[in-house]
């Protein structure tokens, strides 16, 4: 399994992306520069989009891409209340059109949504997905995603405290998980549902306390402009927890 990082950033500048990665350059997971990141030919090759939520910086990038392959049909997996999002604040025929319908300038439909449900396995271009209910807002969910061959990969989307209920069902290989604010904005993070290092910590603990294990671990959605201060503490609290924490970067490459 091969993961690209196209965006790793809360916020975006000419040097940060807002959060998307791709798996094996055919799945798309978040979409806060989907479009911008890629040539044409390499959107040619997306088969589907995961989003973890609707917050528009994991899904700016839907109708650029969708709008750039029109000859092609999308499918899009996520909750019924991101779908929604997407079909009431995006497609709505007013931003962009409503490409899930009959459109007079196309021969079909350029996306199909597909709601998922938590706990329920479900097949995404030869990929098994398991849904499970997210901490962030209503709607948000986390991601189990298993190749062919049996590689897993864990992504929390956007998340606050209180992972310790989903790690039961889960045994990736790779934990993909947002820490958004450094430890002296612990408050700041609880309240906008994200982590710092030290809520990081405790998530860990408890995952290994759970599973028996720490998988390999790469932290996304840092805010740029305090990122210097949120690497020291990540590299702190990988010292304490005796294991490696990677933090992702636009372009940075993972293969398990």
């Amino acid at each position: 399994m091969l993961i690209k990082f196209l965006g790793a950033h809360h916020a975006e500048s000419k040097n940060t992306r807002l959060v998307s990665f791709l798996i094996d350059d055919v799945l798309a997971v978040d979409a806060g520069c989907l479009a911008s990141e890629l040539t044409f030919s390499e959107q040619e090759k997306i088969k589907a989009i995961l989003l973890s939520h609707g917050h528009y910086d994991h899904i700016k990038g839907v109708p650029s891409f969708i709008f750039s392959n029109l000859n092609l049909t999308t499918k899009v997996y996520a909750s019924s209340q991101t779908l929604k999002i997407l079909s009431s604040h995006l497609f709505d025929g007013v931003i962009y059109p409503k490409f899930t319908g009959k459109i007079s300038f196309l021969e079909k439909p350029p996306i199909k949504l597909k709601a998922l449900e938590p706990f329920t396995p479900t097949n995404v271009e030869g990929y098994q997905v398991l849904s499970l209910p997210g901490t962030h807002i209503n709607g948000s969910m986390c991601f189990e995603i298993t190749s062919h061959d049996g590689m897993k990969l864990f992504y929390t989307g956007d998340t606050g405290p209180g992972l310790s209920s989903l790690w039961e069902h889960v045994s990736p290989q790779l934990v993909i998980i947002d820490v958004t604010f450094p430890d002296r904005m612990e408050k700041t993070a609880k309240d906008a549902a994200h982590l710092c290092p030290k809520l990081l910590k405790e998530e860990l603990k408890e995952f290994r306390r759970i599973n028996g294990y720490l998988p390999q671990v790469v932290v996304i959605h840092l805010n740029p402009k305090l990122e210097d201060e949120i690497r020291g503490e990540v590299q702190k609290i990988s010292e304490e927890l005796q294991h490696p924490i990677d933090v992702a970067f636009e372009g940075m490459q993972i293969v398990i």
